[in-house]
């Protein structure tokens, strides 16, 4: 049988996945991170992105995009505490293109740099949003 970690996947409205994992990938800060069974303890923050869990049992991976966040693992538990938390298949590719679009005319039309920084904010969102889509396709 292959070595396992439980995985949780959280946001502020829900709990998105649960459930044991051979592996988990996801966007650190400072790159991609890959977290095995055993994996030293750590906490950081995650980037927008998608986290990628091979679940046990399972083919395909689960895919799941998050807007940011934080990561916590221990030895045998990986905690995803994501700001926003959306389920792979339920990415919606127009939306995430008309908010890429708004982001970037805002960042055009800006009065400020607090309103320049907050689409920013968004337009890396939004354009992390699209490259999970793109993955997920990929896949099927």
């Amino acid at each position: 049988m292959a070595m396992t970690v439980h995985v949780d996947i959280v946001s502020a409205e829900e709990s998105i996945f649960s459930g044991l994992a051979e592996f988990v990938v996801l966007p650190g800060e400072a790159g991609e991170l890959g977290i095995m069974p055993g994996h030293t303890p750590l906490l950081t923050r995650i980037k927008p992105g998608a986290v990628r869990v091979k679940v046990l049992g399972q083919e395909e991976e689960e895919l799941v995009f998050v807007a940011g966040g934080m990561l916590e693992v221990q030895p045998n538990l990986v905690t995803v505490l994501a700001d926003t938390a959306i389920r792979g298949k339920d990415l919606d590719e127009a939306k995430a293109l008309d908010a890429k679009k708004k982001a970037e005319e805002a960042m055009q039309n800006r009065t400020s740099e607090l309103e320049y920084a907050k689409a920013q904010a968004e337009l890396a969102e939004a354009i992390a949003q699209l490259a999970a889509i793109q993955k997920l396709r990929k896949r099927h």
